[in-house]
């Protein structure tokens, strides 16, 4: 319930990041896939990094996919 909870204010305040992420996960995550993300803190550079998806990191997402209902 609490995660939940959460997860729905995160949806509440971030609408457009929430629906990418929902359409890129919907477009299924295959091993090799690059993820990048940029961090920028107001008055600093940007940092950036990525990964290339691993097995054990869809597993982790079905399995957060599957506590979400």
């Amino acid at each position: 319930m609490k995660v939940m909870k959460a997860k729905n204010q995160f949806v509440s305040n971030h609408p457009k990041f929430a629906a990418f992420f929902r359409n890129v996960l919907t477009g299924g995550v295959q091993e090799g896939t690059i993820i990048e993300i940029t961090v920028t803190r107001p008055g600093e550079e940007p940092m950036t990094t990525n990964m290339k998806v691993q097995q054990s990191d869809i597993d982790l997402f079905q399995n957060l996919k599957d506590l979400n209902g």
